[in-house]
């Protein structure tokens, strides 16, 4: 089925009538043993619950998903997925990624940020989940979260480095810049005091490697911190890796509140300086995008999460969003809007009487213009 935008849009981004990848699309072979002699009733003998969190890479003329595949197990794995034109017809391979583990194995894997380097390698940053070794025996749910490595040539076979090593507790949400600085490898990273909760850190920060072989960081700079009363008060984190423009870098983040019915996850963006990656230039108040309708249900409903953006030749942007821990969005948009939207939409004025001044002035604006009429 050929996909539709949504309605009218907002004069940002437009959406997508249908998801463009679901728990559905998995190919029947990873599900049934299609032998009648092992499978007499033809059986499911591999569940698939979700397709969703999906990094996204333009690779030999094919708009491409690495997704993340969660089966009825609760394991989540790697699958990729390719598309002739970015919004829909979206195809897994056939076979699932199958990822080295290092030499503490993985429980599981998932969310993987895709950066083309500029050094050749394609890299795939991901979160390694494993128990928490203080751990007691009754509490089955304590875990410790890093950043697992792993990068490739050609999307079939991915060689596993070590995992990143940074001075905070726990990682999450973990991106590869696709430039050298100063001669390194630069990442933005997710500090957190514990599995669930950012804790005393927080923020989106940022960090120096000489390698990714054995990558290791040693300082992490803030450079976007949590906020009361924002959509990204309870945390946040880098989403894919940001886009370079002529006015500066495009970052795309999602940022976590809490409320009554629990934690509600929206995607804001923000710029920082073409030379200085730590300096945020511009910052629009409240969400970029936030769930909407049915993506508003599911596993973990009221959640937008994107780690994966396209940017084409021809400046158009394809946004990969999924929704509610289930399944996986499109939004399209340009270079040129995103740059628009977050250099002259307003601030976050952080009271609610500079939030009515906004509005005033938008209004007067216009006022004055129907009166030039």
């Amino acid at each position: 089925m050929n996909n539709q935008t949504d309605g009218l849009g907002n004069g940002v981004f437009d959406r997508y009538v249908n998801p463009v990848l679901t728990a559905q699309h998995a190919p029947i072979n990873w599900k049934y043993d299609l032998d009648p002699q092992t499978n007499p009733y033809l059986m499911e003998r591999f569940g698939i619950n979700a397709a969703f969190n999906a990094g996204a890479i333009k690779f030999n003329g094919k708009y491409i998903m690495v997704v993340r595949v969660e089966g009825a197990d609760r394991k989540s794995f790697f699958a990729v997925a390719e598309s002739p034109n970015g919004i829909d017809h979206f195809t897994f391979w056939e076979h699932p990624v199958t990822m080295p583990e290092t030499s503490e194995p993985d429980t599981n894997l998932y969310d993987m940020r895709l950066t083309e380097h500029e050094d050749g390698w394609i890299y795939g940053l991901f979160c390694t989940e494993r128990r928490d070794p203080e751990a007691p025996i009754h509490d089955q749910s304590m875990a410790t979260a890093a950043c697992g490595i792993a990068r490739t040539k050609d999307l079939l076979t991915w060689e596993r480095l070590t995992d990143l090593q940074t001075p905070s507790p726990q990682q999450r949400n973990v991106v590869l810049h696709p430039e050298f600085v100063d001669g390194k490898y630069a990442l933005y990273t997710r500090p957190q005091d514990s599995f669930i909760s950012a804790g005393k850190g927080g923020g989106i920060g940022f960090g120096l490697c000489d390698n990714m072989e054995h990558a290791v960081i040693k300082e992490e700079i803030i450079i976007d911190n949590k906020q009361y009363h924002t959509v990204y008060e309870a945390k946040n984190g880098q989403g894919p890796a940001p886009i370079k423009t002529e006015k500066g870098w495009l970052h795309l983040a999602h940022g976590v509140r809490n409320t009554a019915a629990g934690l509600r996850y929206t995607l804001y963006m923000f710029m920082t300086d073409l030379n200085d990656l730590t300096k945020v230039t511009h910052k629009p108040a409240g969400y970029f995008l936030a769930p909407e309708g049915i993506e508003r249900v599911g596993d973990v409903s009221n959640v937008a999460f994107c780690n994966g953006w396209i940017k084409d030749e021809d400046g158009k942007i394809f946004v990969y969003y999924a929704s509610s821990d289930t399944r996986m969005h499109v939004a399209t948009t340009t270079v040129d809007k995103l740059i628009d939207y977050v250099i002259h939409t307003p601030a976050d004025g952080l009271r609610s009487a500079l939030s009515v001044q906004a509005i005033n002035s938008i209004v007067d604006k216009n006022k004055e213009l129907q009166q030039l009429a």
